[in-house]
């Protein structure tokens, strides 16, 4: 107790001696608040006791004091506040303390960060000018049975009696059949000739395509 008066006693910072209330270190380790209470300007005398509980507990009010001792005056309130979450997290986590709680937000970092990333890419690709869509493909052609072209009617042949033609008896009859004329065609040609013309044609048709000869009985 009298080595923590003695470097509490060196510190700057006012007590609260004055006002008659000790602060929250001096009310926790029961003593009294004197003038130039190195933990006065961080312990107040309501809250302050709880955090320096814990404080105390984890790391020692001596080891604290001189440590406070070393550290210039305008960074000591950031070293009590580091101290004293360092404490509280020790507390709750014997084992890891306040790495645990670093590990987490860590990883939640590195969780945003990727979102992030991932959002940047998406907004990239809606501002890119998107290409027009490809026209429709046409549709083949279809066709029926009414788009086909009509069938021309092709003139069959005349039939023709076969056993004629390789009878050499009748083949002149076959060839006469297949030049006769009709007389009414020279008629309607020439609707002026006479009988006398009429005979005269007959007679030379007669002579250049005469019967075929009657073949001899057996």
């Amino acid at each position: 107790m009298s080595s923590g008066s003695g470097s509490s006693s060196g510190g700057s910072g006012g007590g609260n001696s004055s006002s008659g209330s000790p602060c929250g270190a001096c009310k926790f380790l029961r003593r009294k608040c004197v003038p130039g209470c190195i933990f006065a300007p961080y312990f107040d005398s309501e809250q302050g006791t709880t955090h320096f509980a814990a404080v105390h507990k984890v790391f020692g009010a001596s080891n604290v004091s001189k440590l406070l001792l070393n550290i210039p005056v305008h960074r000591r309130l950031d070293a009590v506040i580091t101290i004293c979450y360092e404490a509280q997290s020790r507390l709750r986590d014997p084992v890891y303390g306040c790495v645990a709680h670093i590990f987490a937000l860590q990883q939640q970092v590195v969780s945003l960060q990727a979102e992030l990333s991932y959002l940047h890419g998406h907004l990239a690709q809606m501002e890119l000018p998107q290409p027009p869509p490809p026209p429709p493909a046409a549709a083949p052609p279809v066709f029926s049975i009414a788009d086909l072209p009509a069938a021309t009617t092709v003139a069959m042949p005349a039939t023709y009696d076969l056993a004629s033609l390789f009878d050499p008896m009748g083949q002149a009859s076959w060839a006469m059949q297949q030049r006769a004329m009709d007389p009414r065609h020279y008629m309607a040609a020439a609707p002026s000739t006479t009988s006398a013309d009429l005979q005269a044609v007959a007679r030379d048709l007669s002579r250049r395509h005469g019967s075929p000869p009657t073949p001899p009985a057996s």
